[in-house]
């Protein structure tokens, strides 16, 4: 059975998708951008910027279903310029200091919103 998450504190889904999905001991939190969620609107700011509002937005997602960033086994993170791979890394390393998820990158021609960066979340989902 899967369970629907959605809050208020972090960016509205841009189309026909859920904030995340919690289904079979995981918690699936869809592709983040730069979005500030109190206006709907890209972050201004560097790349850094950037991927920090992402993190801060999948962590608000993972709170409302019970979660944190620590719990995250895998991600996936998409660059619009893989030129930016060291400052992502900077900051998304600062987020997971210790024992880091399995992770991908990879470089795409263009993400929603011409955002540089996009990131997906898989998250186990703790019991007890």
């Amino acid at each position: 059975m899967k369970k629907i998450i959605k809050t208020s504190e972090a960016p509205q889904a841009i189309g026909p998708y859920s904030q995340a999905v919690e289904a079979g001991g995981f918690v699936f939190v869809s592709g983040q951008i730069p979005l500030d969620p109190a206006s709907g609107n890209l972050v201004q700011g560097d790349i850094k910027d950037q991927t920090r509002r992402v993190m801060e937005n999948a962590g608000k997602i993972l709170a409302a279903a019970g979660c944190a960033l620590s719990d995250v086994v895998k991600t996936t993170i998409y660059l619009k310029d893989m030129s930016d791979f060291a400052a992502v890394n900077e900051v998304y390393g600062s987020y997971f200091t210790s024992d880091p998820p399995a992770r991908a990158t990879v470089e795409v021609s263009r993400l929603p919103k011409d955002a540089a960066v996009e990131m997906d979340f898989i998250a186990e989902k703790r019991t007890g």
